[in-house]
C-alpha cells in the first residue's frame, strides 16, 4: 500500500493498493461511510480493500474532510473531487483508466453517486467538472442517496443539515449541488445494492433515489446496513457479482 496526498490537510489522503502480479488492473475508487462525520474514517474498509485486491482489482481508498473535522459544505465535496482527479493522474500508467468504478457505502455511496455526475452540477458548484468523469460504473452500497429524504427522516440526528449548513428551504442551492436524486442520472452504469433490514439508512432512501434517477436497485433479502461491507457475510458475493457485471 502507498498513500497519495492531494492536499495539505491530514485527511486529504488516499491509500492505494495494487494487486500483486497484475499489469494495469481495473481500478476501484472506494469511498467510506459514517454519515460524513469525523468519527468514522477509511480504516474500517480495510477488509473490503483486501477482498477487492484479492479479486485482482486496484483500490484507491479515499479519505476526505468530514463534519466535525473541517468538512461539510463545501470541503467534503471539493476533497472527493480532488482526490479522484489526483488518483487518476497518479495511477494513469499503472491501472486501466478505461475500467474505473466508484464504490461507496452509506454516506460514501452518496459521494460515489455525486462524483459520477460532477459534470451535471450547477455552474459554480464545488467539484463541478466540464466533462463527464472518467468512470465506467458506480456501485452504491446502502447509500444515503437522496439527501432530501435523509433529511426528512432525520437520520443521524439531522446530519444532512450539519453537512450542508441548513435545511432544503434554507440552502436550496446546496442541496441542488449535492443531492444525487436531484441532479440526474449518471452516464456510467450504476447499481444500488441495499438490504431491506437496514435500520441505519432505510431502503426507502434507495428506492426513492433509484425511482428518480432511473438506475437499478438490487435488494438483498435478510440483509441490513453493514453486511454489505463485510466480506465474510452472505451479502458479499452479491456485491462482487454486481461489481463484476458492471465492470465487464
Amino acid at each position: 500500500m502507498e498513500t497519495l496526498r492531494y492536499g495539505t490537510h491530514p485527511d486529504q489522503v488516499v491509500d492505494v493498493t495494487l494487486p500483486p502480479g497484475t499489469t494495469r488492473p481495473p481500478l476501484v475508487v472506494l469511498l467510506h461511510g459514517g454519515f460524513w462525520r469525523v468519527a468514522y474514517d477509511r480504516a474500517h474498509l480495510g477488509a473490503v480493500v483486501d477482498a477487492l485486491t484479492a479479486e485482482g482489482l486496484a483500490v484507491a481508498n479515499v479519505e476526505y474532510r468530514r463534519v466535525g473535522g473541517g468538512g461539510g459544505w463545501p470541503s467534503t465535496f471539493t476533497d472527493v473531487a480532488a482526490a479522484i482527479d489526483a488518483v487518476q493522474v497518479a495511477l494513469a500508467d499503472r491501472v486501466d483508466l478505461g475500467s474505473v468504478a466508484y464504490v461507496g457505502h452509506s454516506a460514501g455511496g452518496h459521494l460515489a453517486l455525486w462524483a459520477a455526475v460532477r459534470n451535471q452540477l450547477p455552474a459554480g458548484a464545488p467539484g463541478r467538472t466540464g466533462r463527464a468523469p472518467l468512470v465506467r460504473a458506480v456501485v452504491a452500497l446502502a447509500p444515503a442517496a437522496d439527501l432530501a429524504a435523509v433529511d426528512r427522516l432525520g437520520l443521524s440526528d439531522g446530519v444532512v443539515r450539519e453537512l450542508l449548513g441548513g435545511s432544503p428551504t434554507a440552502v436550496p442551492d446546496r442541496f441542488a449541488a449535492t443531492d444525487p436524486a436531484a441532479i440526474g442520472s449518471p452516464a456510467a452504469t450504476t447499481v444500488v445494492v441495499h438490504g431491506p433490514l437496514d435500520d441505519v439508512v432505510p431502503i426507502e432512501v434507495a428506492r426513492s433515489y433509484c425511482d428518480r434517477a432511473g438506475v437499478s436497485l438490487v435488494e438483498v433479502p435478510g440483509i441490513g446496513h453493514f453486511e454489505l461491507i463485510e466480506p465474510a457475510s452472505a451479502a458479499w458475493p452479491v456485491v462482487l457479482a454486481v461489481l463484476r457485471d458492471v465492470m465487464g
